[in-house]
């Protein structure tokens, strides 16, 4: 094999793995901040996930080589981890104090829908596809929801529409920022959205129980290194080198994954239109993942008219 291919199939493999870990990692995190908030209120629980993992990633770019960010990247950065991690991932946690684990996927995962709109805003409407995809797999979303318990929750149901929409239009505006490079970007961006999430602990009024059960300290562990070094890290990867629909697609997996950890773990009920929505989100997926067919190539020479002979 070529030098080329080699790291061709190096690239695809890479963007297989970070794509399985959003899948099931994010797909699991929904249960595990719920059961992290039994024993820390929900903004205080996400700026200790995020401080903690951001200090981490901070001293592992650093020992790798990786440059400081300079002030304009902090910004950046500050900028971006607000909407991402304070206003999407504070806002699912908010939520989920009156919302399923398995309904707050649920509602997340019109996520791809937010990403397409502010696509098409700047210009960048998805590919036919891609919108096929969209309303598949959308279809498929709101065959779950039905007779679902997000009517009895207006106040979950309007943090999960804000956290989404920050969530999309974040990931979106990363491409056109100036942002760190590598593990840096990841850990810049925690940690400057653990600041804002301590700030909104205080004004929500939170406090910390006189007693923090084990479980819900294993929780919030299994966030700061599952759901934030490895998977958040994996996202950023997929954003700098997937297309979005790509790198989005994760938000028609995790629902199914939290909605079964969700039952076989917390008691959480299934819904019955499962068995319908199934199918169509896995054909979302896959419409998403599929590659666009390259261009024909036409040969040069079959451009070039040959000169009739002169029959003169």
């Amino acid at each position: 094999m070529s030098p080329t291919g080699s790291t061709s199939s190096n690239g695809r493999l890479a963007v297989g793995l970070a794509l399985f870990s959003l899948y099931v990692i994010w797909g699991s995190t929904y249960l595990a901040m719920r059961v992290a908030m039994d024993g820390f209120p929900p903004f205080t629980m996400a700026a200790i996930r995020f401080l903690v993992a951001g200090a981490v990633m901070l001293v592992i770019a650093r020992l790798r080589g990786e440059a400081f960010p300079t002030l304009r990247q902090w910004r950046n950065a500050l900028a971006i981890g607000t909407l991402l991690l304070a206003g999407g991932n504070g806002g699912v946690a908010l939520a989920e104090q009156t919302v399923s684990s398995g309904l707050a996927a649920l509602m997340v995962s019109a996520m791809p829908l937010w990403m397409a709109l502010f696509a098409g805003l700047w210009g960048r409407w998805p590919a036919t596809k891609d919108w096929i995809a969209l309303v598949i797999g959308f279809g498929g979303i709101l065959f779950l929801n039905l007779g679902s318990e997000l009517r009895g929750s207006p106040g979950g149901v309007a943090a999960l529409m804000v956290a989404t929409a920050a969530w999309a239009f974040g990931s979106l505006w990363s491409r056109r920022l100036d942002l760190p490079k590598g593990t840096m970007a990841a850990g810049a961006e925690m940690a400057a959205a653990g600041p804002v999430l301590l700030i909104m602990s205080l004004v929500h009024g939170e406090h910390l129980p006189a007693v923090i059960p084990g479980r819900a300290v294993w929780a919030l562990a299994y966030l700061v290194v599952f759901g934030s070094l490895v998977a958040y890290t994996a996202y950023l990867y997929l954003l700098a080198r997937v297309p979005a629909p790509v790198a989005s697609s994760y938000a028609y997996v995790n629902p199914i994954v939290a909605l079964v950890l969700g039952a076989a773990l917390a008691g959480e009920r299934l819904p019955p239109a499962l068995a319908v929505s199934l199918p169509l989100i896995l054909t979302a997926v896959a419409l998403v993942l599929r590659p666009a067919a390259a261009p024909v190539a036409v040969p040069v020479a079959a451009t070039i008219r040959t000169p009739r002979p002169n029959r003169g």
